[in-house]
């Protein structure tokens, strides 16, 4: 009975539909469209950067502890993974190890995103937090 139902009925699954025929005029007037539309919203995106970078900022300029611990973890593992290196290597091959040499000389490429209680947020990039070493403490460095 249920079959009965759709046995004159094409579902479509089978053949791809045809691709729409584009004259040679629409192609024109698609490519004017798409030329105005991105310059007004990346007005928009640069204006709105600018304002947030403007604000002073509530937040301390010292990474956490738990941040440090984060982006340690997050950038060891992508470089175990083979992304590209950002120091010279002078015979590490610890992927934990490499990532402690990025933070040291700033070249982690990341932003740390914290919120404060009003539901808003701060973005500060990593380049511009002050880290201390706990870890040097720990071993007996300077």
């Amino acid at each position: 009975m249920a079959d009965d139902d759709y046995d004159g009925v094409d579902m479509g699954y089978e053949d791809e539909p045809p691709e729409p025929e584009i004259e040679d005029g629409m192609e024109e007037e698609q490519e004017n469209n798409n030329e105005d539309g991105p310059d007004d919203i990346m007005g928009d995106a640069e204006e709105k950067e600018q304002e947030t970078v403007e604000r002073p900022r509530k937040t301390t300029k010292y990474m956490t502890k738990y941040e440090r611990a984060r982006i340690l973890g997050t950038r060891a593992l992508q470089i175990s993974m083979n992304a590209p290196v950002m120091v010279e290597l002078e015979g590490e091959t610890d992927p934990l190890e490499i990532a402690m040499k990025e933070l040291r000389e700033r070249k982690i490429p990341f932003t740390i995103r914290r919120y404060l209680p009003d539901g808003s947020y701060e973005d500060w990039g990593v380049d511009e937090l002050i880290v201390e070493d706990s870890w040097k403490r720990q071993v007996g460095g300077n």
